[in-house]
């Protein structure tokens, strides 16, 4: 079983303008000290400013890892603080852009979370960095960390452990399916899915259905 480490549980800091339909973003986030509570949309005190693209139950938490944020620190030259990416979590121990699709995660003694796709970078969060070509360059890099679910809410802290519980047998992981899904691997999650093993989000059975070359349901 793997386990892992909360390092930092962030919230939104500040809603920034953006020049977007929304009008604002909540990319800003940045750590909170002491026990956060973890309801079905995400975090108390965190905000998604669009839930069409980065909000709602199947997005309710974006974790990060620690050694794909050093790898950015390095490339930077800056550090990549926990939040600085829009995540929530910020975790060791665990690679967040390799879990699983349907890969379950024991947070603390309450929170149960679920692995359903992986993150997309958008133009807003190349802004917030100021960083040029940067959606390309974080594309390429595909350290793109994991977008969760709750199964079960609860509180969650800075230090909590994170234990890996269950780990769907199909393998594909968060970047496999941002990397671009082939026929056998796109067969593997909707077998998965078949076995009601999991429930595929809309975007993933967006891009299986792409890999299979099967036209979506209208």
């Amino acid at each position: 079983m793997t386990t892992g480490t909360v390092l930092a549980v962030c919230a939104v800091h500040a809603l920034l303008p953006t020049q977007d339909a929304t009008g604002v973003t909540a990319i800003d986030k940045r750590a909170v000290e002491g026990p956060v509570k973890v309801h079905p949309l995400g975090l108390t005190g965190d905000i998604q400013a669009s839930r069409k693209h980065h909000g709602g139950p199947t997005k309710a938490v974006y974790a990060y890892s620690q050694q794909d944020a050093d790898f950015w620190t390095d490339r930077l030259g800056r550090e990549v603080t926990p939040g600085l990416f829009g995540e929530n979590l910020r975790v060791a121990g665990v690679d967040a852009s390799a879990a699983v699709i349907g890969e379950r995660w024991q947070v603390g003694d309450e929170v149960v979370l679920e692995v359903t796709m992986p993150r997309t970078p958008c133009v807003n969060f190349a802004r917030y960095l100021g960083e040029r070509s940067w959606v390309k360059r974080f594309a390429e890099a595909n350290r793109v960390g994991t977008y969760l679910s709750v199964v079960t809410t609860g509180t969650i802290t800075a230090g909590n452990a994170i234990r890996v519980t269950e780990v769907p047998e199909h393998g594909v992981t968060s970047a496999d399916v941002y990397a671009g899904l082939g026929e056998e691997k796109a067969t593997r999650l909707l077998d998965a899915e078949s076995a009601g093993v999991l429930k595929l989000t809309p975007q993933v059975r967006k891009r299986v259905l792409q890999a299979l070359r099967t036209p979506a349901p209208a």
